[in-house]
């Protein structure tokens, strides 16, 4: 600020300083404009002022009597150091105090157990170096607790702390956080700003807000994220969910909602496009989509894509994308390309697997498997069997997605050799199938398979009533046919749904020293259910009826009979060893079946109990029947694994009979049913 007042000019510049100056004419003339000729004459004349007077000087002050006297001698003075200072102990580095606390005004709210997680002074058991640490816990939880109750719409909540020492308990503190809530916020007036009008209404839709809840922060970003979800299920793939707005009126506690959204265009499938390494071409990647171009876009059916190419195992990371193109169709929508990002994973495996049962003795396998050796997709398998009572070897050729999503063309060669109660036999087989089929990756709701087999085996053959078990070949033509139908949640530990298979194997048998051939169907309906009982407990439940019509029991190869009892299907019994039996006690099979299971199975963490009871019959006619079940009851445990429960089973039969085990162990993979 600048002024000027006669001849004199004051400069004063912030709260710095002020600085008087005597005025010369040219500053005087530039500092400011003539002042008012009535105001100067107003002032009193320059000549008229006269000086102040000086200021009068005080009397001098008395001296005082005592300076003047002289020093004392030196000597007089006492020369003696002074005593050493009292050592006073440092404060020992390990000493700690104790503390407890107590928080008021959570409770009512449903907060307290998350605080509880949460708090840095339950994080501190108690325990602290001093005071001065307790009271930065407890500022830090006062913060917390704030938080928490605007998460949940209090936003004008409060949250004080007091540390006080606690009477006749030295070292020991009692920390006391009292919350008050206040009033709680709710929705008002809810608005939503979107760039296309036709988009308008799904983004309301998908937002799952009304007026007058509470504005609780997970509910609001819930709603949020089904926005973000649910547009591109419905043409948007690009929608973009903008920052939202909240006014707040602490009058009414009301607070009015505001979000932006840009949905971008509304689309619909153009083509594929792909890059980096090149596990598949183009042609064969057009396979694996369940749309077709110029359909709505739906990012659940990306997600299929996706997962389709995930279960091929030949990729170590795959990733699929939209890319506009600004192709505009005639609708109105525009094409959008989905680019298929490749990144190639291993494509040789090395697998194992082990199992122990009564009757079936142990069974270790191993294989090799090159799941790309013929591209595309074209897997070749080997595999080696050893085991107490029976050997192996196979090798198979598989390709997946043969033309068609999900349909795969097998074709395999197997030699066996099986010494079992009921047969002994050498094998040598080919198969060839075409399928759909589940994996545990991706599971289907229906699944089919159309296959033919050609068997060259020699067994033993067992007669009911007679000892002799000669030897026979056969060779056998087949053709067995498979639907499926599974609802249920999973393929290796399903916990609720339904699963339906049905089996029919039309074949026609040559044995050596007959005079023809036998022509007879195997059938099989297999159901099993699964019902969850609150939330450890699932009961399941099986069912399985089987026949064989169109020739008798003796004349059929013994293991192309049916046979019951074992870890998949009557536990308690020996493999194999349910059913009409031979004069030495052996099993001889029969043509029909049935079979029924429950269990209750309890999962506690990755543990498991599951007590069971299971049923069964094997005739010698062909027609099922529920006339002299025999039952098993047992126990089992369970450990779950990421690919699937771990299972020992341990079970005896109900009304023992002379000859059949007391205990019968069962060790695999994966549920009994």
């Amino acid at each position: 600020m600048t002024s000027v007042y006669g001849r004199w000019v004051v400069v004063a510049t912030g709260l710095a300083c002020v600085t008087v100056l005597p005025a010369t004419p040219a500053l005087a003339q530039s500092a400011a404009p003539p002042l008012d000729p009535a105001f100067d004459e107003a002032l009193p004349p320059l000549d008229a002022t006269s000086v102040p007077p000086a200021a009068t000087v005080p009397p001098s002050i008395p001296a005082d009597p005592e300076l003047s006297q002289p020093l004392p001698p030196i000597a007089t003075f006492d020369a003696s150091p002074p005593a050493a200072p009292v050592a006073v102990p440092e404060a020992d580095p390990d000493a700690r105090i104790r503390y407890s606390s107590t928080v008021t005004g959570l409770d009512a709210l449903k907060l307290d157990d998350q605080f509880k997680q949460l708090s840095a002074l339950a994080k501190g058991k108690g325990k602290a170096a001093n005071a001065t640490q307790v009271q930065a816990r407890a500022d830090e939880d006062v913060k917390l607790i704030e938080r928490m109750l605007r998460s949940e719409g209090y936003y004008d909540g409060l949250a004080t702390a007091t540390v006080d020492p606690v009477a006749n308990r030295p070292g020991e503190v009692a920390v006391t956080i009292a919350a008050t809530p206040g009033d709680r916020y709710r929705l008002g007036a809810i608005v939503t700003k979107v760039d296309d009008q036709k988009a308008q209404p799904l983004v309301r839709a998908a937002l799952p807000l009304k007026s007058g809840d509470p504005i609780v922060a997970t509910a609001v970003e819930a709603a949020e994220a089904n926005v973000a979800l649910r547009l591109p299920e419905q043409g948007y793939p690009f929608v973009a969910v903008g920052a939202r707005d909240v006014l707040l009126d602490d009058a009414t506690h009301l607070g009015d909602y505001t979000l932006p959204v840009t949905a971008g265009p509304r689309s619909a499938f153009g083509g594929l496009r792909t890059e980096g390494d090149p596990v598949f071409a183009l042609d064969h990647l057009s396979v694996f989509p369940r749309f077709d171009r110029g359909e709505l876009y739906d990012s659940r059916k990306v997600d299929d894509l996706r997962q389709a190419l995930i279960a091929t195992s030949l990729f170590s990371t795959i990733a699929v994308e939209p890319v506009r193109t600004g192709t505009v169709n005639p609708d109105g929508t525009e094409a959008v390309d989905l680019l298929v990002r490749q990144t190639e994973g291993p494509a040789r495996s090395l697998a194992a697997s082990a199992g122990y049962g009564t009757g079936e003795g142990v069974r270790v396998s191993g294989s090799w498997t090159h799941r790309n050796l013929f591209p595309p997709e074209g897997a070749l398998s080997l595999e080696a069997v050893a085991g107490t009572l029976q050997q192996g070897v196979s090798a198979n050729f598989r390709r997946s997605n043969a033309g068609q999503r999900d349909r795969s063309v097998q074709a395999g060669i197997s030699a066996a050799r099986q010494r079992f109660d009921a047969y002994n036999a050498e094998t040598i087989g080919l198969n060839g199938s075409i399928s759909r089929s589940s994996t545990p990756i991706w599971q289907k709701r229906w699944t089919y398979s159309i296959g033919g087999e050609l068997i060259g085996t020699r067994e033993t053959r067992n007669i009911d009533g007679n000892t002799d078990r000669t030897r026979s070949t056969y060779i056998i033509a087949a053709l067995p046919l498979q639907l499926g139908f599974d609802a249920s949640d999973s393929l290796l530990d399903p916990t609720r749904g339904v699963r339906i298979t049905g089996r029919l194997s039309p074949e026609a048998q040559k044995r050596t020293g007959s005079g023809g051939y036998d022509g007879y169907a195997r059938m099989l309906l297999e159901t099993s259910a699964y019902l969850p009982v609150g939330g450890s407990i699932v009961l399941a439940g099986r069912t399985r009826v089987g026949s064989i019509v169109g020739a008798s029991r003796d004349s059929i190869a013994p293991s192309r009979r049916l046979y019951s009892g074992g870890g998949g299907s009557v536990r308690g019994f020996g493999y194999q060893q349910l059913g009409p039996k031979d004069a030495d006690n052996n099993p001889i099979g029969g043509r029909s079946l049935t079979e029924f299971a429950i269990e209750a199975r309890y999962r506690f963490g990755n543990f498991g109990i599951v007590p069971f009871v299971d049923a069964g019959r094997v005739g010698a006619g062909s027609t099922p029947s529920l006339s002299g079940m025999r039952y098993g009851a047992g126990i089992g445990g369970r450990y779950y694994t990421n690919f699937g429960p771990m299972r020992v089973d341990i079970a005896t039969p109900i009304n023992r009979q002379p000859g059949e085990s007391k205990v019968a162990l069962y060790i695999s993979i994966g549920q009994a049913f």
